[in-house]
């Protein structure tokens, strides 16, 4: 892909694919033959970014960030670059939560500004999957797989821990050496 001047590696996909991996595998400073993953989904963030604030308002610093998600309509596989699904100004929290290694400034001052500014975006469990602040629209479900991505991305931010106790387990490292990775 070939964003705004971002070179990285991807598929036409949203942002979730750069994110998962990375909250188990400590990838930072490593790389194959074919690429080095951390810096690749920093890319991969950036330009997901890029899109957002490209598309206008109400897109904007401290709201942006899309993945897939439900919608109003309902699961959408939506993203970009490039354009994917029917972007209809809706935002997806665990975009930026599962980025917050990548971009932890930028990712940070989205997720604390959509918590003060849009409070229907937030309950008991954290984020709503996604809502649309245009539509007054605001998705009832919660979901554990974007509250577990954003709380295990915020404690690799934090401290590394998850990071350290999985990279731990002998067959980690041993799949990474098998896999050819090498430190940078």
């Amino acid at each position: 892909m070939n964003y705004e001047g971002l070179r990285y590696l991807s598929d036409l996909a949203p942002l979730f694919t750069h994110q998962f991996s990375h909250a188990w595998f400590d990838l930072r400073n490593k790389h194959d033959r074919y690429a080095a993953y951390f810096q690749n989904s920093i890319l991969a963030t950036r330009a997901n970014k890029a899109f957002c604030l490209e598309l206008g308002p109400p897109y904007s610093d401290t709201y942006w960030g899309i993945t897939a998600s439900d919608s109003e309509h309902g699961y959408t596989a939506w993203g970009g670059p490039p354009a994917m699904g029917q972007i209809d100004g809706s935002v997806v929290p665990c975009a930026t939560a599962g980025s917050l290694v990548f971009l932890p400034q930028a990712c940070l001052e989205v997720l604390m500004a959509l918590k003060v500014h849009y409070p229907k975006a937030w309950g008991r469990y954290g984020h709503v999957d996604a809502f649309n602040a245009k539509d007054q629209w605001y998705d009832p479900d919660v979901l554990g797989i974007d509250q577990g991505i954003g709380v295990l991305m915020a404690e690799n931010l934090r401290t590394g821990m998850v990071w350290d106790t999985f990279m731990r387990n002998p067959e980690m490292t041993q799949a990474m050496d098998l896999c050819e990775f090498v430190s940078n």
